[in-house]
């Protein structure tokens, strides 16, 4: 590639624009140099430039990392490739660049990667690659070919691929509707249809009610004030609802009817697409709503495999490490909920306990509190109840003997 070293982009020698200052700082992630963002709700830009190269007879390989830590809901994780007439001091989200690449999330179930080129004056979007974005760094690779083809990878996996007129409205469709093409007037397109040759039963009804042909007219019904007097109308008992004939396969059925197409006289081939001949600087233009985002390995090369092979060396080398750590401290955080949740309910217990407690010791101070005069009659009233008793029972006896 013209003017480019094989070899990664250090963003420790960049510039800030003038509204990221002090918003982005170099962290150490397992011994190795990355980028966090570190306000919420803020934006960010940050960029380094090098040399003007041209993709032009070239592969062009954009490669970085990115780690999601703070688990962001809403907010940018990708990379901008600028012209050489970027005012870096003054860079910010209407800069024109060349391609922008990298996850973007927006709520929940919205994540996508995002490749977005500039083509005459335009930026065109690509048809969503949707992606689960965890908290677990991951290596994005986008592979731009001088024929007009591309390649998007995910942790070195390929996720997407094919020409750019397929997958981005950079140029007219190559086929188009014939505007003179009429559908045909007989054209059969019920794919099912009533049998013709069921026949309706002879004994089957057709109407819900009938007329009451026992009803009498009144004797006194006046046709000039209520009009010609009618039997009213009655359910009728031999009604089986609305005959329809059986439903079959449409014997004549030709499908929906297509358009044909012909050739786009408007269409012409263009295989410069997404050549840009002064790729100068490499930046992060962002808008975050949580921060907490490390960016980091930067890579711009024209070698495939040396970007793999450096993905491997970098990314690599740390992703089961960082898996394994995750893992852990999820089953930590796991334990930690379940050991509050379960010392919350115990203290519900308790505290239910306590209230039963407390009613009871109530009770026995309400009674200690009765009045001397009060608490006596009530014991005599008790002797008395207990003594009739057992008279009565002497008296049963007596009786018995």
């Amino acid at each position: 590639m013209k003017g480019l070293a094989q070899q990664p982009l250090l963003l420790a020698t960049c510039v800030l624009g003038a509204r990221a200052q002090r918003r982005l700082y170099l962290r150490e992630e397992f011994q190795d140099g990355g980028l966090q963002t570190s306000e919420d709700a803020k934006f960010y830009a940050l960029s380094t430039r090098f040399k003007p190269f041209s993709n032009e007879n070239e592969t062009l390989v954009v490669q970085f990392s990115v780690k999601h830590k703070q688990g962001v809901h809403c907010g940018g994780g990708f990379v901008k490739l600028f012209p050489d007439t970027l005012n870096q001091e003054d860079m910010h989200s209407e800069s024109e660049y060349y391609i922008m690449f990298g996850p973007d999330i927006c709520g929940f179930g919205n994540n996508k990667v995002q490749v977005i080129p500039r083509y005459q004056g335009k930026y065109h979007e690509n048809k969503t690659i949707k992606r689960r974005i965890n908290k677990d760094t991951h290596l994005y690779t986008l592979i731009i070919h001088p024929n007009a083809t591309y390649e998007v990878k995910i942790d070195n996996q390929q996720v997407a691929a094919g020409d750019l007129e397929d997958n981005w409205d950079f140029l007219p469709p190559r086929k188009i509707k014939d505007p003179y093409a009429r559908k045909p007037r007989k054209w059969d397109k019920r794919l099912q249809i009533g049998d013709p040759e069921d026949k309706k039963p002879e004994d089957l009804e057709d109407f819900e009610y009938i007329p009451d042909l026992e009803a009498k007219k009144p004797d006194d019904w006046n046709e000039a004030m209520n009009g010609e007097w009618e039997e009213p109308l009655i359910s009728n008992l031999k009604y089986k609802g609305q005959w329809k004939p059986r439903i079959i396969h449409n014997p004549s059925y030709q499908g929906e009817w297509i358009y044909p197409e012909i050739d786009n006289p408007e269409y012409k081939p263009n295989p410069t697409i997404c050549h840009y001949y002064n790729i100068s600087v490499l930046g992060l233009d962002l808008w975050q709503v949580k921060s907490g985002c490390i960016f980091d390995n930067f890579l711009l090369t024209n070698d495939e495999e040396f970007a793999e092979e450096a993905g491997n060396k970098t990314w690599g080398i740390r992703k089961d490490i960082e898996k394994q750590w995750r893992e852990l401290y999820e089953e930590m955080e796991k334990r930690k909920q379940e050991k509050e949740a379960k010392k919350k309910k115990e203290k519900e217990e308790e505290r239910e306990d306590d209230i039963w407690g407390i009613e009871e010791e109530g009770s026995e101070e309400d009674s200690a509190e009765e009045p001397g005069n009060y608490r006596q009659l009530k014991e005599d009233d008790d002797e008395r109840a207990f003594l009739g008793k057992n008279v009565e029972v002497r008296v049963g006896q007596k009786d018995e003997l």
